[in-house]
């Protein structure tokens, strides 16, 4: 299993009239905590990309259960339950204010494509070997 921290403060342009953050803005905060994991790994999208595979999101399940408002810290759990053997890529993740409060609980589905053909392909070899020993 593989689990990645990454903090961010929420910022007064995701917020709503109410001063709570806006409902849509948890998927960019998915995001960065996916995006964050990747890294942490030693690995980017970009290396992603550069090899020739791209990552769309196919599914995306969430529960709210507490708002987060303006300036606050937020930190995004992002874990990997199953290392990919083929297309498909699950995270787990959820977002927990500066007082270890759960706000938000989400599932995030990407598939890995080849980027010219966009067909289903496998996860790149490099990115397998960074996140393996979390599976051993």
């Amino acid at each position: 299993m593989y689990e990645s921290v990454t903090q961010m403060r929420v910022r007064y342009a995701e917020t709503d009239q109410m001063n709570v953050v806006y409902y849509g803005n948890y998927a960019q905060y998915f995001e960065v905590g996916r995006v964050e994991a990747i890294r942490q790994l030693g690995y980017t999208y970009k290396d992603m990309e550069a090899s020739g595979v791209i990552m769309p999101v196919v599914e995306m399940h969430v529960r709210y259960l507490r708002p987060a408002t303006y300036d606050d810290l937020l930190t995004v759990k992002t874990l990997l339950r199953e290392l990919p053997d083929q297309h498909r890529i699950e995270f787990f993740q959820d977002v927990y204010n500066e007082h270890g409060k759960l706000l938000c609980a989400g599932r995030v589905v990407l598939y890995f494509l080849d980027a010219a053909t966009r067909s289903k392909t496998v996860m790149p070899q490099s990115m397998r070997e960074k996140l393996q020993p979390f599976f051993a």
